[in-house]
């Protein structure tokens, strides 16, 4: 009798979970049993791998065959096995000898040629691999670029099922891929200079860049609302590699096909007509939904009024926590969802509310119905809150100096930089106990504070999110303590009431 262990990984999210791959070779009649909760794309491995085991012109052993996928408890699907359970099935049968596979992870899916094809999320399995201390990890050469960002960690890209044989029999050794691919130069954000006017949106703009705010536009259709959105990208500052790498390991997870570039922040743009599972992930299988694929980026939602509200406010956790919870009977996997949220609306139906040319034909009762779509507490989450006026201005005006995105840039990332070495975190992120601690107010400004929002009847939420924000302006203005002024300025970016 022959044991032989191949070690791999499942893919629960964006985690991916040590499954050992058992292989016992026993007397008796020629059978193969998989157990350890196989779903059915694992099940159906056996036929695959025996497939590509003979075409490869090697033995497929007559022999019975327990295949066990540990631990038992954890569920696998996918082809993501078949070359795991091919090396083990080979190394038990001596084909390929043990002691070689004993620092290696496999992945890989195998075709009835013998040939190796892609697999989703093995960024997050090298990843894993390296934390775990394992030398190496073979996989299917299109997938080498993504796992030769862990770095530290060999990568052994195949082809076929025979480079592998050949590779752990001493016979062709095949040489760690060496990464060339990944950092192309990326496509250049849109530029902010594009948009014309719009001088008090362009400033909200810059301030939800510096801090990381939510900011909500409304205007009149053609005020440049959307335009605007998608310039917030090019503001913030490029991702650190850590960043990089969580964002990588989501497109990774959430992508059919294997990774082509170091990422860039994410810009989402659902359709108001995307559903909630669409939104904050779900299915059968949790699968990352645009709030994840969002992570470290922008989510745009044009038309907010349009989404249906009870998937509208499936966002109210994300915004606070940072991540989402999605619980199945079965399962109950976390997604990492720290997004900014930009919102756009028309301020009525027929959007021509408050145009002095008069088009606007919705009466008060529309109006209502129409703004009481978006609920209190998803508005209060908005930190910046601003209307978008339609501006005369020429079809083709010179840009001004100074409205380009690189020097807006540089002014997020000098406020960032701050930020960062003062509390390690953008200041839309601050804690309780870190709001107390770096946006204290003197005994007037306090008093004048609390005064302006009994007035406005903020809630406490909206105060501190108003203090946040002040905090951003003193940043700006590279200064130490926040001011009168800019209370103040936060205070027109709230809503009277939420």
């Amino acid at each position: 009798m022959s044991l032989s262990i191949v070690h791999s990984r499942a893919q629960i999210g964006v985690e991916a979970p040590a499954v050992t791959v058992e292989v016992h070779l026993a007397n008796g009649l020629p059978s193969l049993t998989m157990v350890g909760l196989p779903e059915a794309a694992v099940k159906e491995s056996k036929d695959r791998v025996r497939s590509a085991i003979i075409n490869s012109g090697l033995q497929f052993p007559a022999r019975r065959i327990t295949l066990n996928l540990a631990p038992a408890d954890l569920p696998k699907d996918g082809g993501r096995f078949d070359l795991a359970i091919a090396l083990g099935i080979l190394s038990a049968s001596v084909q390929v000898p043990c002691l070689t596979l004993d620092e290696v992870e496999c992945l890989g899916e195998l075709a009835l040629s013998g040939a190796v094809r892609p697999v989703r999320g093995v960024l997050p399995a090298a990843l894993a691999a390296r934390k775990a201390g394992r030398a190496l990890v073979v996989v299917p050469r299109a997938n080498a670029e993504e796992a030769c960002l862990a770095s530290g960690l060999k990568v052994f890209a195949v082809d076929h099922l025979l480079e592998a044989v050949a590779h752990f029999n001493g016979h062709t050794p095949v040489e760690p891929y060496t990464s060339d691919g990944l950092m192309h130069a990326a496509k250049p954000y849109p530029d902010l200079n594009e948009v014309q006017g719009q001088t008090a949106a362009k400033r909200a703009l810059l301030i939800a860049a510096a801090g990381a705010h939510n900011l909500l536009f409304s205007g009149p259709p053609g005020t440049g609302k959307t335009l605007l959105a998608s310039r917030l990208p090019g503001l913030l500052p490029p991702l650190s590699e850590c960043e990089a790498l969580e964002v990588a390991a989501i497109q990774s997870v959430a992508s059919g096909v294997p990774l082509t570039h170091w990422p860039q922040r994410p810009f989402r743009q659902p359709h108001h007509s995307a559903s909630g599972p669409a939104l904050v992930g779900g299915s059968s299988k949790p699968q990352p939904g645009e709030i994840t694929l969002a992570h470290h980026g922008v989510l745009f939602l044009d038309e907010l009024p349009e989404f249906d509200r009870k998937v509208l406010e499936v966002l109210r956790e994300p915004l606070e926590s940072g991540h989402i919870v999605i619980a199945r009977a079965k399962d109950r996997v976390r997604f990492p969802a720290r997004f900014q949220l930009v919102a756009a609306m028309n301020p009525c139906p027929c959007g021509y509310l408050g145009e002095p040319s008069g088009k606007c034909s919705c009466t008060p009762d529309m109006v209502q119905r129409y703004r009481n779509k978006l609920s209190g507490p998803l508005l209060d989450r908005i930190d910046l809150h601003l209307t978008v006026a339609r501006e005369a201005t020429a079809l083709n005006p010179a840009a001004k100096p100074g409205e380009n995105s690189a020097s807006a840039a540089a002014l997020v990332a000098e406020a960032r930089e701050r930020q960062q070495k003062r509390q390690g975190c953008a200041n839309a992120f601050l804690d309780l106990p870190g709001l107390k601690r770096h946006c204290t107010l003197s005994t007037a400004d306090e008093k004048w504070l609390e005064a302006a929002c009994e007035r406005l009847i903020l809630s406490l939420r909206s105060a501190h999110r108003l203090l946040k924000v002040a905090r951003t302006l003193a940043d700006l203005e590279q200064a130490d303590a926040i001011t009168r002024e800019h209370l103040a300025e936060a205070l027109q970016y709230r809503p009277a009431t939420p």
